[in-house]
């Protein structure tokens, strides 16, 4: 990893914080994407202490506003003259439906609209990098999981818990036709599952979630070893040219048949795109 550039997102806590810590060890020079200055703070000094000599880099934006997403990711790109791995990792579980002033269900938007305003926004550099490394973190969850187009960001459906399992398979989707689109660039794009993690990502759960957690949490994955396929991906020589494919530990596996579904994927990266189009751009 020496001298490679690491853009990641999801990089204050949990998995995030992990990959992001073990890959400066190896020499890479971490860019990250924090909400909070204060825990962005705390991770930067962190990343200085473990790898002084590189100059990491934090830039602060709400990965919930499409707007907000476009505009740090125009930020990164005027910065960095190559990007190496981009890493897609920031993520919510809600316990309620919050729509953003966007008008965007807030699970969809920062779970999936991130992922693919962030990747939209870098790619350039990415493939003037090449070979470069595209890695989105997924989920399970999926597996439950299906999209109606026709309510895409299940504004019409109160069950807001199954939001996520929504937005996971749209990860694995976008990840999907992102491969097919970057074929022959020598850009790869994969994601995975890390396996049931003891994070932060629950801290909006409200109810039984929250109260139980504590105790779920004793029977989870550390965050070490949930981060172990994000830095397998973002740095092994036994992934180099392997594209398009769903991981869980350090091993492709095939993810539901509806996220290998290609004329799904194909009409999610369009409804996307059709939904970026329509928020304004942030003045400068």
């Amino acid at each position: 990893m020496k001298d490679s550039v690491v853009v990641i997102t999801g990089a204050t806590s949990g998995i995030g914080a992990v990959a992001a810590m073990r890959l400066a060890e190896r020499g890479a020079r971490i860019i990250f994407v924090a909400r909070d200055p204060i825990r962005g703070t705390e991770t930067l000094e962190k990343l200085h202490r473990l790898a002084p000599n590189l100059e990491h880099r934090m830039f602060i934006a709400d990965l919930g506003s499409v707007a907000d997403t476009r505009r740090v990711a125009a930020d990164i790109a005027a910065a960095e003259s190559r990007i190496d791995i981009l890493i897609n990792n920031a993520g919510t579980m809600l316990d309620r439906r919050i729509i953003t002033p966007e008008g965007l269900e807030l699970t969809f938007a920062l779970n999936h609209m991130a992922y693919f305003v962030l990747t939209e926004g870098l790619l350039h550099r990415l493939v003037a990098s090449a070979p470069s490394r595209i890695v989105n973190t997924a989920s399970s969850v999926h597996k439950g999981a299906k999209l109606n187009f026709a309510d895409l960001q299940g504004l019409e459906s109160p069950d807001a818990l199954s939001a996520y399992g929504r937005s996971k398979l749209c990860n694995i989707l976008f990840t999907r036709e992102l491969a097919r689109r970057l074929a022959g660039t020598g850009v790869t794009a994969n994601c995975l599952h890390p396996g049931f993690v003891a994070t932060r990502i629950a801290a909006n759960m409200g109810g039984i979630v929250r109260l139980i957690n504590p105790i779920v949490s004793l029977f989870a994955t550390s965050p070490e070893g949930g981060a172990e396929t994000i830095i397998y991906l973002a740095s092994s020589p036994e992934v180099e040219g392997v594209t398009g494919q769903y991981f869980y530990r350090c091993s492709p596996m095939a993810p539901s048949a509806g996220a290998q579904d290609d004329a799904v994927a194909a009409r999610l990266w369009e409804e996307s795109e059709r939904l970026a189009s329509q928020i304004p751009r942030q003045s400068a």
